[in-house]
C-alpha cells in the first residue's frame, strides 16, 4: 500500500470561486489543525508532506502506514513522536491521542470508506483522497459516520484552490466568452505498468475514469456551474492488454446540462492528456495544462485576439497548502469545507451513470 504513485464543486461556480479565496486568506487566523497521514505512498510523501512547510493553519503530528522503518524515518524527518506513529492495524488508537485533530486519507480508492469511517468512530475529522469511494453507497456511509460524529469530511479537490482554474470560473460568470456553449475536457497519462494497483478493479473501483477522469468530470461541473441531467458514454480498451484485463483504458462520455451546454470528457491509460476548454458565444477559455502539479496556463480568446491570463495575486500559498489549510478554517470556523463529501458523492453518482451508459450504449438521465 505504500509503494503507491498518486497522479493527478460546488454548483454556482461564481459562490466557489470567491469561497475559496476567502478560505484561503481566512485560514492564515485559524488554530493550527494537527493531521495525521494515512498512507505514505508517492503523493502523500513527496507532494503532501513537504506543503506543511507552506501552511499557516496545519501541522502533520502522526503518521500511518504499513511499513514501519519507512514511517520512522519520515517521522524523523518531520518532527512526529514514535507514539504518533501508527500502522492499519492499531489505527484506531488515534482516538486516545490528543495530538492528531483530523487524518488525510490517502490509501487506494477501496479503502477510502473504510479508513474514513475509523477515523469519524475514533473522534477525528478527515480529509480524504478522490474519488472518495469505490461507490456511491460507501460515500453516502461516509458522510453519515462524519455527521454522527460531528466531524468534518472534505475531499481533496485540490483544483478547487488553484489561482487559474478559478480565475476561469470567475470569467465565465462575469461573461467574459459570452454565453457558454462547449466544454472539453480531456485527462490522461500512460500507465505501464500492469502490477500497479490502479489497474486492480477491487482496489481502484475502475479504470482511468476512476482515476484521471474525476478530472473532467470536474471541470465540466465547475466550468457550467450546472449539474449534468444526462450522459451518454462510451469505452475502448483492449483486453487482450494485459494492463486492461480488469478495467478500463479509454473512455469518452457527454454530459448534457439544463442551460443547453454540452460538455465532452475523456479520460485515458494509453494517452497523455491535461487539457480544458470552455467555449462560449463570444470566444474561450483554454487552461493547458489544466490540473497538472504546477505550470498550469489559462489563455483567453475573444475575436482576433488571444491572450495568456495572469492568475490573480492570491495569498502565496500553493494549492495543496490552501487546501490543507481550507479544512483547518473550517473546523475553527464550523463552515462546511468547499468540497464536502457531498461534492464528493455527487460525482460517485455521475461516475456510476457513465459506468452504465458505456454497459448499455444508452443515455442515462441524472
Amino acid at each position: 500500500m505504500d509503494g503507491i504513485d498518486r497522479r493527478g464543486v460546488l454548483a454556482g461556480g461564481g459562490a466557489l470561486a470567491a469561497a475559496a479565496l476567502a478560505a484561503r486568506a481566512g485560514a492564515a487566523d485559524a488554530k493550527p489543525l494537527r493531521y495525521a497521514i494515512v498512507g505514505l505512498g508517492y503523493y502523500a510523501v513527496n507532494v503532501i508532506l513537504p506543503q506543511f512547510a507552506n501552511c499557516r493553519s496545519s501541522r502533520v503530528t502522526g503518521l500511518v502506514s504499513g511499513d514501519p522503518a519507512k514511517a520512522r524515518r519520515i517521522a524523523a524527518q518531520y518532527g512526529v513522536p514514535e507514539r504518533s506513529i501508527y500502522n492499519y492495524q492499531n489505527y484506531d488508537r488515534i482516538a486516545d491521542n490528543p495530538d492528531i485533530d483530523a487524518v488525510y486519507v490517502i490509501l487506494p480508492n477501496s479503502m477510502h470508506a473504510e479508513y474514513t469511517i475509523r477515523a469519524a468512530k475514533a473522534g477525528k475529522h478527515v480529509l480524504c483522497e478522490k474519488p472518495m469511494s469505490n461507490t456511491a453507497a460507501e460515500a453516502e456511509a461516509m458522510i453519515a459516520a462524519c455527521k454522527r460524529a460531528g466531524k468534518k469530511l472534505m475531499i481533496g479537490y485540490r483544483i478547487h484552490f488553484e489561482p487559474n482554474n478559478l480565475n476561469a470560473i470567475r470569467l465565465i460568470r462575469e461573461g467574459a466568452i459570452g454565453k457558454l456553449r462547449f466544454i472539453d475536457a480531456e485527462h490522461g497519462f500512460v500507465q505501464g505498468d500492469p502490477s500497479k494497483w490502479r489497474l486492480k478493479k477491487a482496489l481502484s473501483g475502475g479504470g482511468s475514469l476512476a482515476d484521471m477522469g474525476i478530472y473532467s468530470l470536474q471541470a465540466a461541473r465547475y466550468l457550467s456551474g450546472e449539474e449534468p441531467n444526462a450522459v451518454l458514454a462510451r469505452t475502448s480498451t483492449d483486453r487482450t492488454d494485459p494492463r486492461f484485463h480488469e478495467v478500463e483504458d479509454l473512455i469518452q462520455w457527454t454530459l448534457a446540462f439544463p442551460s443547453g451546454a454540452v460538455a465532452s470528457c475523456m479520460s485515458s491509460y494509453s494517452s497523455a492528456h491535461n487539457h480544458v476548454r470552455a467555449t462560449g458565444s463570444s470566444g474561450w477559455l483554454d487552461l493547458d495544462p489544466a490540473t497538472s502539479y504546477e505550470g498550469i496556463t489559462l489563455r483567453r480568446k475573444t475575436g482576433d485576439r488571444t491572450e495568456t491570463v495572469p492568475a490573480p495575486a492570491g495569498p502565496g500559498k500553493t494549492m495543496f497548502a490552501a487546501q490543507l489549510d481550507h479544512l483547518a478554517d473550517c473546523v475553527a470556523s464550523g463552515r462546511e469545507p468547499i468540497v464536502s463529501g457531498e461534492e464528493g458523492l455527487r460525482d460517485m453518482r455521475i461516475i456510476e451513470a457513465i459506468y452504465r451508459s458505456a454497459q448499455t450504449g444508452r443515455t442515462v438521465d441524472l
